[in-house]
């Protein structure tokens, strides 16, 4: 039996996707995810190298837990399209660490019968410190019935949807965000740092924390 779709009718904003926890990260899997990449840089796979350019070991690569983070959106958008998707690397991930990757809705609109939802994501290690932040924008059918309108060759059910976001909600206003659970703003990157102990003075001294952000090309448009 095929996987339940989701339809833009059911989602709210402030709802969250369900966690996504990944088996602890270790050098086997590193070593694949090179094979798999064509990425061999030593850092990843060589624990004698990472050692001589003053790092304790071998390090996960951000792009493997951006592919995480890109999981838990696949997981949870059955039957969506991914319209945009980028995250920035906030702390490494090392050998033996658990990555547990958590989303919430953050904004949904609706105009000329195309449906999108804009999604928070984050991802933590084991001890609950934030390793990524990023979002996505997903789109979505209206219901069953405008899919089947649509895959029919008839026109979309056009319903216009007000912009509704999550930076609008009372919960925010008083002061909700990182402190209520949900991922913070670019805004909120200090508070949710002392909360997390992203960059923390106390990391390890020898670790480079990554202030890099990946973006995925967003695609054409069909020429009219």
């Amino acid at each position: 039996m095929p996987a339940r779709k989701l339809y833009f009718e059911a989602i709210r904003v402030g709802d969250e996707l369900p966690a996504l926890a990944k088996a602890p990260v270790d050098r086997v899997q590193l070593a694949r995810y090179a094979g798999a990449s064509g990425d061999y840089n030593p850092v990843h796979v060589d624990e004698l190298y990472a050692k001589s350019v003053g790092m304790p070991s071998v390090y996960a690569p951000g792009m493997l837990v951006m592919g995480m983070l890109g999981q838990l959106i696949s997981d949870w958008a059955r039957g969506g399209q991914m319209r945009r998707y980028n995250v920035r690397f906030i702390k490494m991930v090392w050998p033996g660490d658990t990555v547990v990757c958590k989303g919430r809705v953050s904004n949904r609109h609706g105009t000329a019968g195309r449906y999108f939802v804009d999604i928070d994501l984050w991802a933590e290690n084991q001890r609950g410190e934030l390793v990524m932040k990023g979002g996505a924008q997903i789109q979505l059918f209206y219901s069953l019935e405008d899919e089947n309108r649509q895959r029919s060759g008839q026109s979309p059910i056009v319903i216009e949807v007000p912009r509704e976001s999550l930076a609008n909600t009372p919960a925010t206003a008083a002061g909700g965000g990182a402190g209520d659970g949900s991922p913070a703003t670019e805004d909120e990157d200090a508070s949710d740092e002392r909360r997390t102990g992203a960059t923390s003075k106390k990391t390890a001294p020898r670790e480079k924390p990554a202030a890099k952000t990946a973006t995925l090309p967003s695609p054409k448009k069909p020429k009219k």
